[in-house]
């Protein structure tokens, strides 16, 4: 029986590497959870946020309303307040056809 490695999954992201994800600075993520209750990353001891992936997911929902949508921060919090699971939803849809385009594009370059 082969041997297989395990990969090692990480749990909590820190705050630059959230705003990495997004190009943002980690100030606007500050705000954002000031803001928005859904973003409830842990401190540790050194009082440090720790993001979980669920925190990053809903991150990436405010990013998708604010920077993508054009939303303001109510109507962010109005959306998210009133139809969160139509939101995400919307947002894998957007997600799927951005990889089928991109392979389309890919596809074309290699013809």
């Amino acid at each position: 029986m082969p041997y297989k490695e395990k990969t090692i999954e990480k749990k909590y992201f820190a705050i630059g590497e959230v705003a990495s994800m997004f190009n943002v600075a980690t100030s606007l993520i500050r705000f954002w959870e000031s803001e928005f209750d859904i973003i409830r990353p842990k401190k540790n001891r050194k009082g440090n946020r720790q993001f979980t992936k669920e925190d990053i997911e809903n991150v990436r929902l405010i990013y998708h309303l604010v920077k993508e949508r054009g939303f303001t921060l109510q109507g962010a919090k109005e959306m998210l307040k009133n139809d969160t699971y139509s939101i995400k939803n919307k947002m894998e849809i957007i997600d799927s056809l951005n990889k089928v385009k991109q392979f389309l594009v890919d596809l074309r370059g290699q013809i």
